[in-house]
């Protein structure tokens, strides 16, 4: 074995707004499997996060919950927290950015390239809401593409031409915050001058430092030349305030990437370790960034500037990778395919989906896809039609046969040696970020153990004492496959491998104990340790995803009571809905729905079955009676509870604030809103 490095990893920090997804589990999963693989070649590997607590639409949706935000990261945090345990990502440290740790080294960070003459100052025009009297981050400004013309586009860049361009380019702005109209308004900012480090950053991200492609389009930053970078905004605003400037804060971009160093130190200051052996321009650990395609620059020209500028080491290289489409397509809420950890959590294994996605990672930054039938098909095939069924396979004759115990000795062990040789490619994969590559080479390995297994017919030759021996013997072997591809998977498949573990009757295996076949050793009785995915469980996951994810609402405002007024339509699509008015005959609560209640609808010459969100507002007995408005010519949606025939209409902000539209007593079922 090679001399033990010391190496901290990080992933890019979660923001503290909103639930994790499988999109971004594709991250913490690829990064927790390098790092578990370090950790099983005897390495020093740190892995530490944090949650980006920082920024507008934090201080936004607190206001709109009720609560400060504050109360929003501390509940969120602990969510992220539970989704990743239970996604089994093994992290030394999980801080947040709203810490005393990271406000000293942002404000260390900042006095120190301030002192050598990298900031500066200047008066800007910006975009500003009148009637919230704040000035707007890029994405709470939309309107019309300046290039293209697509509607609804945030103030930074069009999805649909991928152009970029300055808020005060869009046709007919509007701010997400109130509707209203921006204005332009000067104010004063604070500058990183990134181009000072143009000729450090043309050499560091041509030294092997970046991904090929990812050093590419850096290039066309760097040629372009390196505009200032603004790292300040105005009151109000939930971070830090910016030492010697009232009223300005520094922007959620600057402190986020800082927090990896918090992080760090928080650890330290909890382990007893040397935060500067690790962080310091002369430190010879190994420090290393995994992060989406999409936040590149940040990573690879803002903040090794920043590290640089402090006398902070720059990292020794920083991995992106692509996105997660699943069927194909780009995750969508109408079609169940935007899936939250928790709601995949609910009805899968974990190790699972950290399989799928290991079979499909490999170096570059291609996007990856989840097929849904694919993913069921392998996980089946691959983990329980092979690995595990090597397992089951031996260990009923090892049971009974011989009362546990495996041979004294093996009479060939050229199988487990092609195991043991394979090993080494199998590591340069890992090491490489080549998952997809290892996991095909170990499951190559498994179905030769398979193959061996079909040619001794352990089954068939038990049955003559004389060959009983044999039978120990060859049983003897498949154990000791399997144990070793359960160190080659261990990585990606720790749960498994702790279970397996404790059936071979061994302690915490590690890499090197690849040769160290097991003979005249006692093994448990087995237990099933992975059962198949069924098509209902996928199914299940995708109705649920339905159910719990709401049409994609604006950010949320200031006065919560107010939602922002949503793009234009025409009279044509508005005619198009059938709006009547409906008797609620009866109402009841759904069975193991939190939302939900369920309405007989009479609209005159027909009843309808409804299912409406409104639980949390109303009393089931309270509805019976009322009048109410229905969309009468939605087409029905099954949902796992049944089909509901149509929608009722309620406003307000949601919760126990939900009003559902209540017509005159002179109305009557089945007339038509007009």
């Amino acid at each position: 074995m090679s001399s033990t490095r010391k190496i901290v990893v990080t992933s890019a920090l979660p923001y503290a707004n909103g639930p994790i997804h499988i999109g971004h589990m594709v991250e913490y999963t690829q990064t927790d499997i390098w790092v578990r693989f370090q950790k099983l070649q005897g390495h020093e590997c740190i892995y530490v996060c944090a949650d980006d607590a920082h920024g507008t639409p934090i201080m936004l949706s607190a206001q709109a919950a009720g609560i400060t935000p504050q109360q929003l990261i501390d509940r969120v945090k602990l969510e992220h927290e539970q989704d990743f345990a239970d996604f089994l990502i093994g992290f030394d440290n999980f801080h947040s950015t709203h810490s005393e740790e990271n406000r000293y080294f942002a404000t260390y960070i900042y006095q120190q390239l301030k002192a050598k003459g990298h900031i500066a100052t200047r008066t800007i025009s910006q975009s500003y809401d009148p009637k919230a009297e704040m000035f707007l981050p890029d994405r709470f400004i939309k309107g019309e593409c300046p290039k293209c013309g697509s509607p609804d586009q945030y103030g930074d860049n069009c999805e649909k031409c991928g152009a970029t361009y300055d808020p005060t380019e869009l046709k007919n702005p509007r701010s997400v915050v109130t509707g209203e109209t921006p204005i332009e308004k000067d104010s004063e900012q604070y500058f990183f001058k990134l181009g000072d480090y143009a000729d450090m950053l043309k050499q560091w991200t041509r030294a092997g430092h970046i991904q090929k492609e990812i050093a590419n389009k850096m290039d066309e930053w760097l040629e372009d030349g390196l505009r200032d970078w603004d790292i300040s905004r105005n009151a109000p605003y939930w971070g830090f305030e910016i030492p010697d400037a009232p009223g300005k804060y520094f922007y959620v971009w600057m402190d986020a990437p800082i927090g990896y160093l918090a992080s760090f130190k928080n650890w330290c200051d909890k382990t007893g370790h040397n935060f500067d052996e690790y962080w310091s321009a002369d430190s010879q650990a190994e420090l290393y960034h995994f992060i989406g395609k999409d936040i590149a620059r940040f990573h690879t020209l803002f903040f090794p500037a920043m590290l640089h500028g402090a006398g902070f080491r720059k990292p020794s290289a920083v991995f992106c990778h692509g996105f997660l489409t699943v069927d194909g397509q780009k995750m969508s809420k109408s079609r169940g395919t935007n899936i939250k950890a928790r709601t995949y959590l609910d009805h899968l294994n974990p190790e699972y989906l950290r399989y799928y996605f290991a079979a499909k990672l490999g170096a570059g930054i291609d996007d990856i896809d989840l097929n849904l039938e694919d993913f069921m098909a392998r996980v089946n095939s691959d983990l329980v039609g092979k690995v595990v069924n090597i397992a089951s396979r031996c260990a009923g004759f090892i049971s009974k046969k011989f009362d546990g115990k495996l041979s004294d000795s093996l009479s060939n062990d050229s199988l487990n040696q092609r195991f043991l040789s394979a090993s080494a490619s199998i590591a340069k994969d890992y090491e490489g970020r080549e998952f997809g590559k290892a996991m095909r080479e170990i499951m190559a390995l498994a179905d030769l153990a398979n193959q061996y297994i079909d040619e001794q017919e352990p089954w068939v030759r038990i049955k003559d004492e004389a060959q009983q021996e044999n039978v120990q013997d060859t049983c003897t072997i498949g154990i000791n496959c399997f144990r070793q591809l359960i160190i080659l998977l261990k990585p990606v498949l720790p749960q498994l491998a702790a279970q397996a573990e404790a059936f071979l009757n061994v302690g915490d295996l590690q890499w090197a104990d690849l040769p160290n076949n097991l003979t005249a050793h006692s093994i448990n009785r087995f237990k099933p340790l992975m059962t198949r995915i069924e098509k209902d469980r996928i199914e299940a996951i995708i109705e649920a995803s339905k159910e719990t994810t709401a049409p994609a609402a604006a950010t949320p405002v200031i006065d919560s009571s107010i939602d922002p007024i949503a793009p234009e339509i025409s009279y044509e699509d508005f005619a198009k809905l059938d709006l009547r008015i409906a008797r609620i005959v009866a109402a009841k609560p759904v069975e193991k729905a939190d939302k939900l209640l369920q309405l007989t609808l009479d609209i005159g010459n027909e009843q309808r079955n409804v299912f409406a969100g409104i639980k949390s507002a109303y009393k089931a007995e309270e509805l019976e009676g009322k009048l109410t408005v229905m969309v009468a010519n939605l087409a029905p949606r099954k949902m796992r509870f049944g089909l509901s025939e149509g929608m009722v209409l309620a406003a307000g902000p949601g919760g126990d604030e939900l009003y559902i539209l209540n017509p005159d007593t002179g109305a009557r079922p089945g007339m038509r809103v007009k």
